[in-house]
């Protein structure tokens, strides 16, 4: 199946992902529109064509005429909404969100859901240090990769719409994982990354670092300038994941450790050497 322009495609939350998404599908033709908290938020997507209707407020002619249904909550928020208005939802619709955890959120998704409304599972992986509709821009997919989390309960239509959703948007690539694959993984690739910038910024307070630092510091630590209240949640939903990735690296940082306090240049060299070539296989593909 694939989205086609007939489907009314509705977005819950309109931040940095919704409104990147929602200015994505709406220059292709899509009709989109908007849900979210704020007023000033759907005036500014209204402002820029890139919703054709919004509401600051639960709106249940907008919910119901909803095809395609986008979630870009954060995942307690995320289950609360549906707990509170998914029986607003018509049979036939198709639930997907952009959460970062899926094992927290999924089972419960699916089993909140009126009969004959489906959800299948996405995370696109990317975004911005910054937050709000201002900073959307929906360059961020270009090069970026595209996460499809489906469980047995999904049928292949809706697989293919949510893989079809993840093109359309201008992802480089598109990537079916399991619940528990995707959360191992994201523990490692993506939440145990933020934990070692923000462990690295929170090392050290000398003053004027700023004046004496080169990129390599600015590229590592890009990602310290972190939103507190979504990834600390996002660490607890995914909590034994990120604790078993994070005893792994403290494992791989002693034995670097111990390599350099023993002298040891080969097993150094030998670690920079794999490290090189693991490196390589992370470069962006060309579009």
């Amino acid at each position: 199946m694939q989205l086609t322009k007939d489907k009314n495609i509705l977005i819950v939350g309109l931040g940095l992902l919704g409104g990147s998404y929602a200015m994505a599908l709406s220059r292709q033709g899509f009709h989109v529109d908007a849900i979210t908290r704020r007023q000033e938020t759907v005036d500014y997507a209204l402002s820029r064509g890139w919703i054709r209707a919004g509401d600051a407020k639960v709106n249940a002619e907008l919910i119901g005429n909803a095809d395609i249904i986008v979630f870009t909550l954060y995942p307690t928020v995320l289950l609360d909404w549906i707990a509170e208005n998914g029986h607003l939802i018509k049979e036939g619709t198709i639930v997907t969100d952009v959460t970062g955890v899926k094992g927290h959120v999924t089972d419960q998704i699916q089993a909140a859901l009126p009969e004959g409304v489906e959800y299948i599972g996405a995370h696109p992986m990317a975004g911005r240090e910054v937050l709000g509709i201002e900073n959307s821009d929906d360059s961020i997919f270009h090069g970026a990769n595209y996460l499809v989390v489906p469980t047995e309960k999904n049928t292949e239509d809706a697989i293919a719409l949510c893989e079809d959703l993840g093109w359309r948007l201008g992802f480089a690539r598109v990537s079916r994982l399991s619940v528990q694959e995707h959360d191992r993984m994201i523990a490692f690739l993506s939440q145990l990354t933020h934990c070692i910038a923000v462990t690295l910024m929170c090392c050290s307070d000398e003053p004027n670092m700023e004046k004496y630092t080169g990129d390599s510091f600015r590229d590592l630590t890009r990602i310290a300038r972190i939103n507190d209240g979504m990834w600390s949640e996002l660490f607890m939903c995914n909590r034994e994941e990120l604790l078993n990735q994070m005893d792994v690296f403290a494992k791989t940082f002693d034995q670097f450790r111990d390599a350099l306090a023993q002298g040891d240049v080969q097993t150094m060299r030998s670690m920079m050497r794999h490290s090189t070539e693991q490196r390589a296989k992370f470069d962006k593909p060309k579009r």
